[in-house]
């Protein structure tokens, strides 16, 4: 939208209805700011000017426009669930299995990874939390080898998010906006984990407990009675089940049976059945389209994959070309300016209500997915600022906390103790790292990081799919697979390449805020080859693909190229040390 806006400076876009509108940024920022939220002046007839046939008209118009957009979210919504099923179908027994390596769970490195892999597989952190919650009160993991797989499931939820935003990738600015919203998440999931993990695993041999299972275990106190969980909020359940329910119902009961390693559901479909028992079911007779078929699990996964991702990128590219449209104008300026205003003389308010609103409306939809998903055109199309978005996104992690609190009372009376500090070490998780990231606004890191990443993926479009591979999918299987090599081999290769990491963090910003304190040659990485310095030679080769062209910076984007550079530098911010 202001990529459109600025290759037309001065020119009228007509509309029939609407007149002509004008751009111009909505803050004193530089035109070519990218991350300016947009003001659209709409000077189109008034409505006192209209005739009766003219008003006719708009309200009909508007009122197409705000039913296509409710039934794009609708379907939008669906889709997730698709995805969901999908994916679970695709895992199979794997997410089961990896979680019942007791053995590789002890060690907490391989716990957190398998949290991620997990979540991943399941496209559901209530799902894996529940799991584990389960899992705890049957005995099968304790409340400390769990920790880190909560933690783990965190990180894993985000993938949703990011994936939603790739259907805004055809527009180099909003692709910026949208990615930057959704690793903001990301960001905030990996900063909280680096910290609070570190701190519950120097804490286990100093204390003899880490810090969230400590605190958590304050909390329960000496609670050995069981709670009802009849009063269960799913409003997103019962929203979508009539379209999702149509074509594939999952039994949950099969994946905990394969997580807790019962017998009983060693062969069993993860396609509910609805009746007879787990050996011989009987089929729910025209239920739905998948309800009777010989097609093994991973092909209905694969066919319902293709399906859900079609209608998700068809349903989010016709909704931002809806809110495009309908973004403009008077009212929509209002909207705007409220949405990412501050409150008079209390602005540091604003946010804390932001975080009490995420954490309610996920709280009603049950998923943090679905709910920063929905965002996430919004933030494309420059509607809702990343200031804005990032407390909304905070509290979606504390509201999607509530599912493993109402699965761990649904324990029996002895389990209750240790389901239930379990579940609170998903709470106290996300509140600390909220604490840690958000009150002190120097600390608010994810904010400038997801602006980088949001540059550079607009700059290289590719190195968004490849960002997604290597931290959701590559890091998590490496490590589980270090891991089964043995410990020894795990600290091997993850203790150098730690160190590494964090030597070039700690040099890059020496260089950028006190370059004397370095010797000359590491001032810059200039003496590094090009490939391990710049993305530059990378977007070169792949620019030479004919599947990638599209993805790479051609000639033309070079010359509007709105990547903040680092004059103090040589280094520019698509560098990597």
């Amino acid at each position: 939208m202001m990529e459109k806006g600025l290759s037309k400076q001065g020119n009228l876009l007509s509309n029939a209805s609407y007149g002509t509108l004008i751009s111009k940024p909505m803050t004193q920022l530089s035109p070519e700011d990218p991350w300016a939220i947009v003001d659209l002046v709409d000077d189109s007839k008034k409505w006192a000017e209209m005739t009766t046939k003219e008003k006719v008209f708009r309200v009909f118009d508007n009122g197409l426009r705000i039913l296509s957009a409710i039934s794009l979210l609708y379907f939008f919504i669906c889709s997730l669930d698709l995805l969901a099923s999908a994916f679970r179908l695709i895992s199979g027994k794997t997410t089961g299995t990896i979680f019942r390596q007791n053995k590789l769970m002890q060690n907490p490195v391989v716990g957190l990874m398998i949290g991620i892999l997990a979540t991943v597989l399941v496209q559901s952190s209530s799902t894996s939390t529940s799991i584990v919650v389960s899992m705890v009160g049957t005995n099968v993991l304790t409340v400390g080898m769990a920790i880190p797989i909560i933690m783990g499931s965190n990180i894993g939820t985000s993938v949703t998010n990011t994936i939603v935003s790739f259907a805004q990738i055809g527009n180099k600015n909003e692709f910026r906006r949208a990615f930057a919203g959704a690793v903001v998440h990301d960001i905030f999931n990996w900063l909280s984990v680096f910290v609070l993990f570190t701190v519950e695993i120097v804490c286990q041999p100093i204390f003899g407990i880490g810090y969230l299972e400590w605190l958590s275990g304050i909390a329960v106190g000496k609670i050995n009675s069981s709670s009802s969980t009849d009063g269960e909020i799913n409003i997103l359940k019962e929203i979508t089940d009539p379209i999702v329910g149509l074509v594939i119902q999952i039994d949950q009961n099969v994946i905990k049976g394969w997580a807790n390693d019962d017998p009983s559901y060693e062969n069993a479909s993860l396609i509910r059945q609805c009746g007879g028992n787990i050996t011989d079911p009987i089929p729910c007779e025209g239920i739905f389209i998948f309800e009777n078929t010989t097609l093994k699990d991973w092909s209905i996964g694969l066919i319902l994959l293709s399906i859900s991702l079609f209608v998700l990128c068809g349903s989010m590219i016709c909704l931002v070309k809806i809110l495009n449209s309908m973004m403009k104008g008077h009212i929509a300026n209002v909207i705007k300016h409220v949405v990412n205003a501050k409150i008079p003389y209390l602005p540091w308010l604003t946010g804390y209500i932001a975080l009490l609103v995420g954490a309610g409306m996920t709280f009603i939809v049950r998923s943090s997915s679905v709910f920063t998903s929905a965002l996430n055109p919004l933030i494309g199309i420059g509607f809702i600022s990343i200031e804005r978005v990032y407390p909304l996104t905070l509290g979606s992690n504390v509201g999607t906390t509530t599912t493993a609190l109402l699965a761990a009372f649904a324990a029996s009376p002895d389990a209750l103790h240790d389901t239930l500090q379990i579940a609170l070490v998903h709470l106290l998780f996300n509140v600390s790292g909220i604490l840690l990231f958000y009150p002190i606004p120097f600390m608010r890191f994810p904010i400038p990081m997801a602006k980088f990443l949001g540059d550079v993926t607009a700059k290289y479009r590719w190195f968004a799919i490849v960002s997604l591979v290597g931290m959701f999918f590559v890091l998590p299987a490496t490590v589980l697979g270090l891991s089964i090599a043995g410990t020894v081999t795990l600290q091997c290769v993850g203790i150098p390449f730690l160190l590494i990491i964090v030597a070039a963090v700690v040099i890059n910003i020496l260089q950028k805020k006190s370059p004397s304190l370095l010797p000359p040659v590491l001032r810059n990485w200039m003496w590094l080859p090009e490939f391990c310095r710049s993305l530059e030679p990378y977007d070169r080769q792949l620019s030479k693909l004919s599947c990638c062209n599209r993805f790479s910076q051609d000639e033309q984007e070079k010359t509007v190229n709105v990547t903040t550079e680092i004059s103090s530098t040589p280094l520019s911010n698509e560098s990597i040390p």
